[in-house]
């Protein structure tokens, strides 16, 4: 038996003893044209040549070359950077930086029920990773082709994507930190969100504008043909608190140094209870007009104009292209949407999702904004006057007047300023409570 069991291993190792020389061969470019096969690390120039921005600049990049160098893998990476600055000082003064951003954090997005208020919250997010997809080094040469005057114009690492969440700053406060000066390039997604209103007043003194309306009514049992007109400067309203929903479209956010930006959106308010007192005269003073009025406001229109402090923006939830560049001119890299400027330059180039953007306080109705709505109010008080009972007995001596609704389709320029958001808030990606490690 064991002499079988000998003879057998002899003939499988005899099987596999022959052998076999694979040397390197030379193949030329037709060979290598039929060959398929992956690399982990690639090459590649692409000329320039003169093509148009997103912003509608024009560029004329023909005697630029753009050389690539890139790693054909994914990459996981958590990260925090304490302090990062940029093309500090030189041509942008002692205290002038392209980029200075305090307290970044790279991480994964934990996903769905993410707290982003709890211990557990940040111990997830420290235990995930950003997905870095296909990493590169990019060179833009100047005159490629003429060894005499050519000349590197910029340098750019980059990604053919990167997933994950990026946050600026220690926390989602009233107080502006973590972005102190930003260059470069982002497009925000289009986002929405609820103001809510605080308590207000309206009178003479915040509109600097007469009320304005009509009532009708009987005197001595007939009714009067004529509608009874009234101008009012003794006015004190309290408008209730409401809503005030709004968007914001997908907005490019794109320049050199920025310390804020502004974003336009659209909304509708909600429904504006008031009540209060108003005094005017009817017929020429012959009887007093003094009530206290009760109603409401529909319809008014908003034309949002958010300006915020980038110092207020802390979460960037990323699934996009994005790069880091330095060039001494202008350049439009490969698949950017807009040329980086001179000095450093930040690039996301896909939407960036600022998540919810609910302001977190109450919003107060300023004196300019009531302004803009007392002509829609007069407009609807005297197209359609209000039933006053008897002119003697009902409308001046009873105390209290209900005007109902008020339809005021205006469209007011509602300014927001420095909002802290809802959607900002995040977890520190930090293991055991800490804020930043």
């Amino acid at each position: 038996m064991m002499n079988i069991i000998i003879k057998k291993c002899m003939l499988i190792a005899l099987c596999c003893s022959g052998t076999y020389n694979f040397a390197m061969m030379p193949l030329n470019d037709k060979e290598l044209s039929f060959i398929d096969g992956q690399a982990l690390l690639s090459m590649e120039v692409q000329k320039g040549f003169n093509q148009n921005d997103a912003i509608g600049n024009t560029y004329n990049q023909s005697n630029l070359s753009f050389y690539k160098l890139g790693l054909e893998a994914e990459m996981e990476i958590n990260t925090n950077i304490k302090k990062l600055q940029l093309g500090c000082g030189g041509t942008n003064g002692a205290n002038g930086c392209d980029i200075d951003i305090d307290h970044i954090a790279l991480s994964g997005y934990p996903g769905i029920g993410y707290d982003t208020d709890s211990l557990s919250g940040a111990n997830a997010r420290a235990g995930s990773s950003a997905l870095i997809v296909n990493p590169f080094i990019q060179l833009a040469i100047k005159n490629p082709d003429q060894a005499s005057i050519r000349e590197v114009v910029g340098f750019r690492l980059s990604a053919e994507k990167i997933s994950g969440l990026l946050t600026l700053g220690l926390e989602n406060s009233n107080t502006p930190n973590g972005i102190n000066s930003f260059s470069g390039y982002m497009k925000t997604k289009a986002s929405s969100g609820v103001a809510r209103t605080a308590e207000g007043e309206m009178n003479f003194s915040s509109t600097g504008q007469n009320i304005e309306g009509a009532v009708k009514g009987k005197l001595f049992g007939i009714t009067l043909p004529l509608d009874l007109h009234y101008t009012a400067d003794v006015y004190n309203f309290k408008l209730q608190e409401t809503n005030a929903p709004f968007t914001i479209p997908s907005t490019i956010v794109s320049g050199t140094r920025m310390k804020e930006v502004e974003l336009k959106g659209t909304g509708t308010v909600d429904t504006i209870n008031f009540s209060g007192p108003l005094e005017a005269q009817l017929l020429d003073g012959f009887l007093t007009l003094k009530k206290d009025i009760t109603g409401y406001l529909t319809g008014l229109k908003t034309d949002i104009t958010v300006t915020q402090n980038l110092g207020l923006i802390h979460a960037l939830y990323l699934n996009n292209p994005a790069s880091l560049s330095l060039q001494s001119i202008n350049v439009l890299w490969p698949g950017a949407a807009v040329a980086a400027n001179q000095g450093w330059w930040l690039s996301m180039e896909d939407e960036v999702d600022l998540g919810s953007i609910s302001p977190t306080d109450k919003v107060i109705i300023t004196p300019e904004v009531l302004k803009q709505t007392i002509a829609g109010i007069n407009s609807d008080l005297t197209s359609k006057p209000r039933e006053c009972g008897d002119l003697l007995l009902g409308c001046i001596a009873t105390a209290a007047l209900d005007v109902g609704e008020i339809k005021n389709p205006t469209l007011i320029e509602f300014p927001l300023n420095n909002l802290n958001l809802a959607g900002q808030n995040f977890a520190p990606n930090c293991f055991g409570g800490y804020k930043f490690c």
